[in-house]
């Protein structure tokens, strides 16, 4: 199992940036595939990327794809997301996510294939 906090979320005008962060405890977390979801108010939580466990894949949601960059940095226990141009409609609570019992496997575009979630960081894009 792993435990997951996300941190760097906040209020930025359209256009800007924000990287977001997510510790991870457990010894676990370098074997397992991650991701990021979102979920704004009033809909389902939406996949955003995934990453493989040892970073050498990745895959994004069509809506992000050429914006944002999914990383890792097993050393550090340390899952990023970087993202740039960002729109109004990207404003959501993100979650990062890890497939602890899936160890070493490829990214994961669906939230049922992961087993531990961090609480989320509220991003917020303003016109």
């Amino acid at each position: 199992q792993v435990q997951l906090v996300e941190s760097g979320g906040g209020l930025v005008q359209a256009g800007g940036s924000l990287r977001l962060s997510c510790a991870a405890s457990g010894r676990s977390f370098s074997r397992s595939p991650m991701g990021w979801f979102r979920q704004a108010p009033g809909k389902e939580r939406e996949f955003v990327a995934a990453i493989s466990w040892s970073g050498g894949s990745t895959v994004y949601a069509d809506s992000v794809k050429g914006r944002f960059t999914i990383s890792r940095d097993n050393a550090k226990r340390t899952l990023y997301l970087r993202m740039n141009s960002l729109e109004p409609e990207d404003t959501a609570v993100y979650y990062c996510a890890a497939a602890s019992l899936s160890s070493y496997g490829p990214p994961r575009a669906f939230a049922f294939e992961y087993d531990d979630w961090g609480q989320g960081t509220q991003v917020t894009v303003s016109l």
